[in-house]
């Protein structure tokens, strides 16, 4: 009887600690300390289009190995097109849900493309009034929303989220010269100043970092050298510049509380 019992006490135990570690990680996932998991989110910035390169989020990845001594790996999750509602919605897919909640850093690039049904009257100068006044009040709404499913996606654990803005929410460069009047030009430049203003205080608000891309893209002498022949994306050294900008902007060390509280 007394044997019995004791067999039993040591299976209940074994239980009890297989409990432990399947609730470890949200996805079941076991990961050794020290090591750095690094999920992607946004548009066609974030994915790489029209580059035939490496996109930002792995070279971030390989500096941030680097730098830290620790295992890095990297889920790219940036889809072409992709706007902020998009994004949201993207959330709620089981897949990146738990890509997010397995991620103790997260990138995020977005906004651009909530103004895309308004391109052609903002880059020929014709925007009269304020006419991407609704997208961007949807965008400011979703950018907060954004946050706080990613935080509650981790649910407390430390973690460092960055969101950068755009040197350009259109296109850029020779490109735009040719294709924009000069007032659309001017235009477009101010929409994507005020976007990533927006962007900036949702980070503030949302417990994450705002990485500027804007200033060192705008400051090259040839803005035209990063960025891929459509003038809208960035190339093999614009995506480079990304991802330095993106280190810089990470905390070192990485936090080891619940917030990154900066």
């Amino acid at each position: 009887m007394i044997e019995n019992l004791r067999r039993l006490a040591a299976g209940l135990l074994v239980v009890a600690l297989l409990s432990v570690i399947s609730g470890a990680d949200t996805v079941g996932e076991m990961r050794t300390d020290g090591d750095v998991r690094v999920v992607a989110l946004g548009d066609s910035v974030t994915s790489g289009s029209n580059c035939d390169c490496t996109p930002f989020p792995q070279l971030y990845g390989d500096l941030l190995e680097d730098r830290s001594g620790a295992a890095v790996t990297v889920d790219n999750l940036g889809v072409g097109g992709l706007d902020s509602t998009g994004l949201l919605q993207q959330l709620g897919q089981r897949g990146v849900a738990q890509a997010v909640a397995a991620a103790n850093v997260v990138l995020l690039t977005i906004g651009a493309n909530d103004f895309g049904d308004h391109h052609d009257d903002v880059t020929s100068g014709e925007c009269a009034g304020d006419c991407v006044a609704d997208e961007f009040e949807q965008l400011t709404a979703d950018l907060g929303r954004i946050l706080s499913r990613v935080h509650a996606l981790r649910g407390g654990r430390p973690t460092t989220v960055v969101m950068t803005g755009y040197w350009n929410v259109f296109k850029d460069g020779e490109v735009a010269e040719r294709q924009y009047t000069p007032g659309g030009r001017v235009a477009s430049d101010q929409l994507t100043v005020r976007t990533n203003s927006a962007i900036a205080a949702a980070a503030r608000a949302g417990d994450a970092t705002y990485a500027d891309i804007y200033t060192p893209f705008e400051d090259n002498p040839d803005v035209t050298a990063l960025l891929a022949s459509d003038g809208d994306h960035p190339n093999a050294a614009g995506h480079a510049l990304i991802a330095r900008v993106l280190l810089a902007a990470t905390p070192n060390p990485l936090p080891a509380s619940p917030r990154q509280g900066g």
